[in-house]
């Protein structure tokens, strides 16, 4: 057990026999009243958000888990597959469903992260900056580009980027898979 003061962001804790990570954390104490620690937190199985205020009466469990590094290999029918990296005998699949949003970003011999707790696959986490090839992308227009322009495109794998007018189908871009944002052109269809 560990006290309501201890709760930091990026920890995982057990609260009513479910997983949860700590997203963000406030202290507060106010006059004549017994300091509280107000946190958002994130159930790992359902992805569903919840604030929750502490005090120090509350018992509050710590997860036991473990991160491991995987390879992804690839996709099929809703299942994603996995091995460990260098050993093609460790291979096992996560459903759809676990990986989520995540499986816009994964293509080949990808490197993640894998948390379990008890031996159960938790959550995956991506590297944060991925170079993804562009699938599609509409013309760029001509007109007001004073302020600078944009597009929506499709990188590999499915997911949909706001970019800059000049990125074209076949560019390389860099993308930050936790926000889904552009970072920056890699290389263009004209070098490949």
């Amino acid at each position: 057990m560990i006290s309501y003061t201890e709760l930091k962001k990026g920890m995982i804790i057990i609260w009513n026999n479910e997983p949860y990570e700590i997203v963000d954390v406030e202290f507060m104490r106010m006059q004549q009243r017994k300091a509280t620690v107000t946190t958002r937190m994130k159930q790992l199985k359902t992805g569903k958000v919840v604030d929750r205020t502490w005090q120090a009466s509350d018992h509050i469990e710590e997860a036991e888990y473990s991160r491991k590094e995987f390879t992804f290999l690839y996709a099929n029918r809703g299942e994603y597959w996995f091995q460990e990296p260098g050993n093609p005998k460790t291979r096992f699949s996560l459903s759809e469903t676990l990986i989520g949003d995540a499986g816009k970003y994964l293509k080949a011999n990808t490197p993640v992260n894998i948390l379990t707790i008890s031996d159960e696959p938790i959550k995956i986490t991506l590297p944060v900056k991925m170079d993804l090839m562009v699938t599609e992308a509409p013309p760029a227009l001509k007109g007001n580009t004073a302020q600078g322009g944009d597009k929506l495109v499709t990188v590999e794998g499915g997911a949909k980027v706001t970019v800059p007018l000049f990125i074209n189908e076949g560019d390389v871009i860099k993308v930050n898979t936790e926000t889904n944002t552009y970072v920056e052109r890699i290389s263009t269809s004209k070098n490949i």
